[in-house]
């Protein structure tokens, strides 16, 4: 009988290793296929940056007005954004963000349909480009507290976003690339592109995503209300800040972007496929910053402060720096810098917001978060627009000046020390 216990016992133990080593590997495919979706998005909106020329030739617009056609999709994100997070909290996240993918494909499809068949397309592609926009509201920033949902742990969330980051990252580094190349053959085939990589997402979520069995039961709308009303005046000083490094962080890189596409064709000649890697350059030193941030930053809320410190202060320094000079080399090295100083921040942010709010209002103040990002995205390209007519002199400095901000937001607003010192 001692015999067949210890027989029992022995299997058993098997059966609990083998399920401990086959939970991480499934989750590791779930944390992939989850990062197809920031991949998807940012492809789906930075691979136009480089095409934006092309079109404005094409279809005999201003820079303002191709510009508009990345501001039109952010515009719609972030109104729908807090939307799709408080549906996320109260019906689940992946019945938001299959259906957010699907609206997305249907969007491109409908930009891809006018470039190709109308003579005078650009009202329709930007009511392709506003589904698109309501859709990626619906889908990355519902990721952030899927994440948050699927660990228990904080180093396995901030782990994974780190991953997640780099994955939005990497479709920044290889937007331009491909959406040049895809433009040489016709400027209105990068548009096409994009229901079929909705596809693909929607498929792995499908199948290789599994959420948490348990939901906990959604609030009642009141009381849902009042907890976030209680987590803006409990934490509001720090949400605050990562909010408005948020904005300045990607108003400046998409201003940065917008900038150098520009210059690249209009000034040095530089078009499709070299373009796209040039402008590659400083997206590769953000992806690479965000990986080692995110496997570096751990539960370490207070490296986390300081990185993001020291990656502003690095943006900061390289911006000003850049209107020394013009010359192209000079000036991708230092975008460089300015992207390794942005990618050094994002995933610390994303932790931050993740970490520091309850489950229950996760996914509603990680959207609000996301939005406020969408709102940097939205502003830098016309902004830029604007200040390379009016303003080329001192674009830089104005930069560097909304950069300071965010680094001054970083040192004083936000404390991890006294939280852990309770």
């Amino acid at each position: 009988m001692e015999h067949v216990e210890n027989i029992q016992s022995i299997k058993a133990n098997k059966k609990s290793k083998s399920t401990s080593k086959n939970k991480p590997n499934n989750q590791k495919w779930a944390v992939l296929s989850i990062s197809s979706i920031p991949l998807v998005m940012t492809l789906g909106n930075s691979m136009l940056i480089p095409v934006l020329p092309a079109m404005e030739k094409n279809i005999g617009i201003s820079p303002f007005q191709s510009s508009m056609i990345i501001t039109v999709y952010s515009i719609l994100a972030i109104i729908f954004i807090p939307i799709a997070g408080f549906l996320s909290d109260h019906i689940g996240r992946k019945k938001v963000i299959i259906p957010s993918l699907a609206i997305a494909a249907i969007g491109g499809l409908i930009s891809a349909w006018a470039g190709w068949k109308m003579d005078n397309p650009y009202w329709i592609i930007l009511i392709g480009r506003a589904l698109q926009g309501i859709g990626a509201a619906g889908a990355f920033p519902i990721v952030l507290p899927l994440v948050g949902d699927m660990f228990k742990t904080d180093e396995e969330v901030s782990s994974s976003l780190g991953l997640i980051e780099t994955s939005n990252t990497l479709g920044k580094v290889l937007s331009p690339i491909l959406g040049a190349f895809l433009a040489g053959f016709f400027w209105f085939i990068p548009f096409f592109s994009i229901p079929i990589f909705c596809l693909i997402s929607i498929l792995l979520m499908v199948f290789l995503v599994k959420t948490p069995n348990k939901r906990e039961k959604p609030l009642p709308f009141k009381q849902f209300i009042d907890n976030i009303k209680d987590t803006f005046k409990n934490n509001g000083k720090w949400l605050y800040a990562v909010f408005i490094i948020g904005i300045i962080l990607m108003f400046v890189l998409f201003a940065v972007l917008f900038y150098l596409s520009d210059t690249l064709e209009k000034v040095y000649d530089v078009k499709d496929v070299k373009k796209g890697l040039l402008l590659a350059i400083p997206l590769g030193g953000l992806c690479i910053a965000s990986y080692i941030t995110g496997k570096l930053i751990k539960e370490n809320k207070v490296l986390m402060k300081w990185l993001t410190f020291g990656g502003i202060v690095l943006l900061v320094a390289s911006i000003v720096t850049l209107s020394f000079s013009k010359a192209m080399g000079f000036m991708i090295t230092l975008f460089l810098l300015s992207g390794i100083g942005i990618g050094v921040g994002l995933p610390c942010l994303d932790a931050f917001i993740t970490s520091g709010i309850e489950k229950q209002e996760r996914g509603t103040v990680s959207s609000i978060y996301s939005s406020m990002r969408f709102i940097g995205v939205a502003a830098g390209p016309p902004v830029m627009a604007i200040m390379m007519k009016h303003a080329e002199n001192s674009l830089f400095y104005i930069l560097g000046g909304l950069s300071v901000i965010a680094a001054i937001a970083t040192f004083i607003a936000i404390k991890p020390e006294t939280e852990e010192a309770k």
